[in-house]
């Protein structure tokens, strides 16, 4: 009906970019015309390929990973491509079987969050014989390609910002159950610039067991992080070390958390104590005095990652096998001590 090959149709619906306009609006008239809807199953038979994409990350409760898959998808929708998800719940032994089982259904590529897979899951990966993009982290030895940013230098980077606004007591905090490599990283960062300061004390590094809406303590790290969760951690804090004047959070929402509980306590953000969060997420935004935040590019780390994963696939050398995106500094309010910034009021609805 389109008055071409199989093979030049074929080429029009799934490769579009390799025809000219011309033929490819009249093999999509004919596909309209016709009905025509492609079986998976014969084509993965056919091609030994799918068209899928296993995506892999380690929670859908978190905003940070759904900014990466609305990359992901944003990517893929001028395409082919399909994505298949898949959630580890932050145990290597999910991410090995569903490793296993996207692997069986022969993907045209892999994406999998982090770098630390398990050795039976890299051994997999590296032998999936198709694409493979690791995201959210770096590292000097990808199975294939990687997609992210430094967290050890994230951190290194948000904690010297600190330091030059004047601060000299840097607390860091996480929640126990949820220290992964990139969280590790961060805290690496945040020692290695208190130590070139002169400045590093072990007491300053504060954790909090994981609440439950009952506020019984817990381990469930499929749990979204809330402010309450910080709460406790700096009362805590303030006992073991009193002078601390400043505390960097490994998230936005401990950073809210360490707001709320300064503001209930009389303590003066940021002169008395100076607050940074990291990711700088949408639920930051509003919080008075507003929050200084270390920028991660989620949105991008996706979009990249199924471009890099699109180039392998169409035969691209694979010259920069390592992608680093970077971070920045959101700098406002909560660290403001020198005062360089302008005078902010509350925001009003």
């Amino acid at each position: 009906m389109a008055h071409c090959s199989p093979i030049t149709a074929s080429r029009a619906i799934n490769t579009p970019g390799v025809v000219s306009a011309d033929l490819r609006e009249r093999v999509m008239a004919a596909v309209e015309r016709l009905g025509y809807r492609p079986n998976l199953n014969a084509r993965a038979l056919a091609s030994t390929r799918t068209h899928v994409v296993g995506v892999i990350v380690p929670s859908l409760a978190q905003h940070i990973f759904s900014d990466v898959l609305r990359g992901v998808y944003d990517a893929v929708q001028p395409t082919s491509l399909r994505v298949h998800l898949g959630n580890t719940h932050y145990d290597p032994a999910e991410e090995e079987r569903l490793i296993g089982e996207f692997l069986r259904h022969k993907p045209a590529a892999m994406i999998v969050s982090g770098v630390d897979q398990s050795p039976l899951a890299r051994s997999m990966l590296a032998d999936a014989g198709c694409p493979v993009v690791q995201i959210m982290d770096l590292t000097p030895d990808p199975i294939d390609r990687v997609v992210g940013f430094s967290h050890v230098e994230a951190g290194y980077k948000m904690t010297r910002h600190l330091i030059d606004q004047g601060y000299r007591r840097i607390g860091y905090m996480f929640l126990v159950g949820w220290m992964n490599t990139r969280s590790a990283g961060r805290l690496q960062g945040w020692q290695q610039a208190l130590e070139e300061a002169g400045l590093f004390d072990p007491s300053l590094l504060v954790t909090q067991a994981d609440l439950g809406q009952d506020g019984e303590q817990r381990h469930h790290r499929g749990e979204v992080v809330t402010p309450l969760h910080a709460r406790a951690a700096l009362r805590k804090l303030l006992d073991l070390s009193p002078k601390v004047d400043a505390v960097f959070c490994n998230n936005d929402p401990l950073a809210l958390g360490v707001l709320f509980e300064a503001i209930a306590q009389g303590l003066r953000v940021p002169e008395s104590l100076g607050i940074a969060g990291f990711n700088d997420s949408y639920m930051i935004m509003g919080a008075h005095p507003s929050l200084t935040s270390l920028r991660t590019p989620r949105y991008e780390i996706g979009l990249r990652a199924v471009e890099e994963a699109l180039a392998a696939m169409q035969g691209q050398p694979n010259s920069e096998p390592i992608v680093d995106l970077g971070t920045e500094v959101s700098f406002r309010k909560s660290t403001d001590r020198l005062g360089r910034l302008p005078v902010e009021e509350p925001a009003l609805g």
